[in-house]
């Protein structure tokens, strides 16, 4: 029968994605499996250092207990010397939601990289500019500060988004500026979602998280994240890949060049984190999110209410 002007048909309602954001150590990937046990789900991750094979204990992957326990995505794609663009990961994540959902289960989002989230909720289309290797490693040479200045010169909105210490970022945003002419924030226009997010910022008083990242930064440790770091090394990945500058592994080069000890080097990882987790939370304050304190209530309890 044909649709006409008058038909009450409406149309079907878009399914729904979970998004569970919070900062590092507060608790996500268990309560998030809890969730995905109870409502039939499938976690979808949003963690740009868990997508790097061979890189588990410092990145606090999931283990394969917890990935048996629940389907996992987006955990162990790509080497640790293989890139995967932000266009890449939404292009993956938006694919892996629409087949969850033909499949008759419901997607979990699931991570604290806030860029990842802000890709999908808010419909990024991100540019689809290849990169320019000679333009990027000049770029790469400059200093954080001569970065960000020459950003706020060529894309000011690009640069309010993109903070200081995000040197790869504003590296990606001036190889696109230069290369076509164009602003960076005006080629990533949002597009119309294809599924109604409902987002979740697990939470915890600041002084217990930052408890929480001191003792995982030592079970790390105690589980052998020196080795991990020695074994990467032995594979040929060198400090200057994006994967080694993550928290967790840069932290180890002074030690290896004799410079410093596994009690400096934990403090430095300790140090580095909580202030990654400050800067987590700006991004999380500009989702719609139903903010859960994690020491009151549970994310189940919260979401099957």
């Amino acid at each position: 029968m044909l649709v006409g002007a008058g038909s009450n048909e409406k149309t079907p309602p878009l399914p729904r994605v979970i998004f569970v954001v919070g900062q590092t150590a507060v608790g996500k990937t268990a309560q998030a499996i809890a969730l995905a046990q109870a409502i039939g789900g499938e976690i979808i991750s949003a963690d740009s250092r868990q997508i790097y094979r061979y890189m588990d204990i410092g990145t606090a992957k999931p283990s394969r207990v917890e990935q048996q326990q629940v389907p996992h995505h987006l955990v162990d794609v790509v080497d640790p010397d293989t890139p995967l663009t932000l266009a890449e990961y939404r292009d993956r994540a938006l694919a892996l939601i629409a087949d969850i959902v033909r499949r008759g289960q419901v997607p979990l989002v699931v991570g604290g990289t806030g860029q990842y989230a802000a890709a999908l909720l808010e419909g990024w289309s991100i540019p689809e500019i290849p990169p320019n290797p000679h333009l990027r490693a000049q770029l790469e040479a400059l200093a954080p500060a001569e970065l960000a200045t020459q950003l706020v010169t060529l894309d000011p909105a690009a640069a309010a988004t993109i903070h200081v210490s995000n040197v790869r970022r504003m590296v990606r945003a001036l190889e696109v500026c230069i290369s076509t002419g164009q602003r960076f924030s005006e080629l990533r226009q949002a597009q119309a979602l294809t599924f109604t997010p409902d987002v979740y910022w697990l939470m915890l008083e600041t002084a217990t998280l930052y408890q929480r990242i001191d003792a995982r930064v030592d079970a790390m440790l105690a589980s052998g994240l020196a080795a991990e770091v020695e074994m990467l090394l032995a594979r040929g990945y060198a400090w200057s890949l994006p994967a080694m500058s993550g928290i967790g592994y840069r932290e180890f080069q002074p030690w290896y060049a004799g410079e410093s000890n596994l009690v400096a080097v934990a403090e430095r990882i300790k140090f580095n984190t909580h202030a990654f987790a400050r800067r987590q939370a700006t991004w999380f304050r500009r989702f719609a999110a139903q903010q859960v304190d994690v020491s009151q209530t549970t994310l189940c309890e919260r979401c099957l209410r």
